[in-house]
């Protein structure tokens, strides 16, 4: 090839580059705007009876219930849960589909080296320079030869751009998965501590109740033996013995499917927690204040929103894609090699060749079925604006229903405290008046069990109070990151 083809051929690579400045297709323009009331509002509509405050909130929103178990539980689930990972791995290979859509936009090519001897019959190959005329009619042929070829398919259209700026909302996308991912094991870990330490909690009341009911049978016994009990005051007490008894294998299981959820949450094999959690502990409550932000905030940090969007900016970007496929394709291709009969002459001058031209193809006769593609591309953008639309809707409720529910609930959790404080004063009168001769043991007895039975129920009031906040922060799309 002579320099000034050479040059031609260098200025065409040039200009094509140059060319490829614009893509066809609409560009992403952003969500639209689906929840305009609530975001213009500046606060959750029910916040005020919720009684939180409108400053952001903590990611690591577990630091706030202070427990230093759960914030171990929760770093361990993060980093071994397979979950996770699974997550993590399918960001990895959306990030590779990637990087493999980018390449499409350099040159392709390759090398070849051949070595070819051999010997022909007489006159078949008598034309071919360098062979050798040997005895019994047939030629000795050797050729040798080194090239490399490359071809461009230049993207003056934008299609294959198109192409590359849907993998990366798509890379986008999963990224966002894999924070919400995070976001929903933070809180099933913090959900299953709960149920542990609640199970554990009411286990441990439930066999204080037991002693004290067999304590009123023993006493039921003795009275009917003295003739102040019927034998149907025996049989009611015995009843609810053996329903109380009941209920305690009831929450040992409980317990126990709780260590074994931890287990799997934190990506180990079921008892592996018995061991360090086996020691009862308090459920964790809530800070007194707890902020929430706001719903503009809310829609830019919640993972599944996240998602959402960069998938509707990546049905926008495959709009592209399809409609560049109405124009042609140009492609560039070259070739340059040496080709010798013996390896001393295979790198001279003389040997040396070299082919440079462009391709230019056009599916003229296809535009039906590129219509087709394109109408179908439109319509995935339109299913992922309803997709985008009831994402943050669906987050909306999902706030305001977790608001509700964790201001009720601390307003019942005060009046069970009430009932507590109420059933531990008649518990201390009815002692006094034991000692002081005017009630009986029996009387005690019943007393302490209302006790009990009132601090069952504010242990069962303050664990679902707990798990009402751990919903919250989940609807707020925090603990990732």
């Amino acid at each position: 090839m002579s320099k000034s083809k050479l040059l031609t051929l260098l200025a065409l690579f040039g200009s094509a580059s140059l060319l490829a400045a614009c893509a066809v297709g609409p560009n992403y323009a952003g969500p639209p705007n689906a929840a305009p009331v609530s975001t213009a509002a500046g606060q959750f509509h029910r916040a005020v009876e919720a009684d939180v405050a409108a400053a952001p909130p903590p990611a690591r929103w577990w630091k706030a219930l202070g427990d230093p178990q759960l914030d171990d539980l929760i770093d361990d689930a993060l980093a071994g849960s397979p979950t996770v990972q699974a997550a993590r791995a399918r960001l990895l290979s959306a990030r590779a589909a990637l990087g493999e859509s980018r390449t499409k936009l350099l040159p392709s090519g390759g090398g070849s080296l051949l070595a070819v001897s051999g010997d022909v019959p007489t006159g078949s190959f008598s034309q071919l320079a360098g062979g050798r005329a040997t005895q019994g009619g047939s030629q000795s042929i050797n050729l040798y030869s080194a090239g490399f070829d490359a071809t461009w398919e230049l993207d003056i259209f934008g299609g294959q751009r198109r192409a590359i700026e849907a993998a990366a909302d798509q890379a986008g996308a999963q990224a966002a998965r894999l924070d919400d991912a995070q976001v929903e094991l933070a809180a099933e870990v913090a959900q299953a501590y709960v149920d542990l330490r609640d199970a554990q909690a009411r286990l441990a009341l439930a066999h204080q109740e037991v002693a004290l009911e067999r304590q009123t049978l023993a006493l039921t016994y003795q009275r009917r033996k003295g003739g102040t009990a019927a034998d149907g005051d025996v049989d009611r007490v015995q009843t609810e013995l053996e329903r109380l008894q009941a209920d305690v294998p009831t929450l040992q299981a409980d317990a126990q499917v709780a260590l074994d959820r931890l287990a799997l949450l934190t990506g180990r094999e079921p008892g592996a927690l018995d061991v360090r959690l086996a020691g009862p502990g308090a459920v964790p409550t809530p800070p007194t204040i707890t902020p929430v932000g706001d719903p503009a905030g809310l829609l830019r940090r919640r993972p599944d929103i996240r998602a959402a969007e960069r998938q509707l900016a990546a049905s926008n970007a495959q709009i592209g894609h399809q409609v560049a496929q109405y124009f042609p394709t140009v492609t560039l291709l070259g070739d340059i090699g040496f080709s010798a009969n013996n390896t001393s002459d295979l790198f001279r001058s003389s040997s040396f060749s070299a082919l440079g031209a462009p391709s230019i193809s056009w599916n003229l006769f296809n535009f039906p079925r590129i219509a087709a593609q394109v109408r179908g591309a439109k319509a995935d953008r339109q299913e992922a604006v309803a997709n985008y639309q009831q994402a943050v809707l669906s987050a909306l409720q999902d706030a305001e229903g977790s608001l509700t529910r964790f201001g009720h609930q601390r307003q019942s959790v005060a009046s069970l405290a009430l009932a507590q404080g109420s059933a531990d004063r008649a518990a201390v009168l009815v002692q006094s008046r034991y000692q002081a001769g005017t009630a009986s043991l029996i009387d005690v007895l019943d007393a302490q069990r209302q006790k009990i039975d009132a601090e069952q129920s504010l242990a069962r009031g303050e664990a679902a109070l707990t798990n009402d906040y751990i919903a919250l922060q989940k609807s707020l799309g925090l603990g990732w990151g």
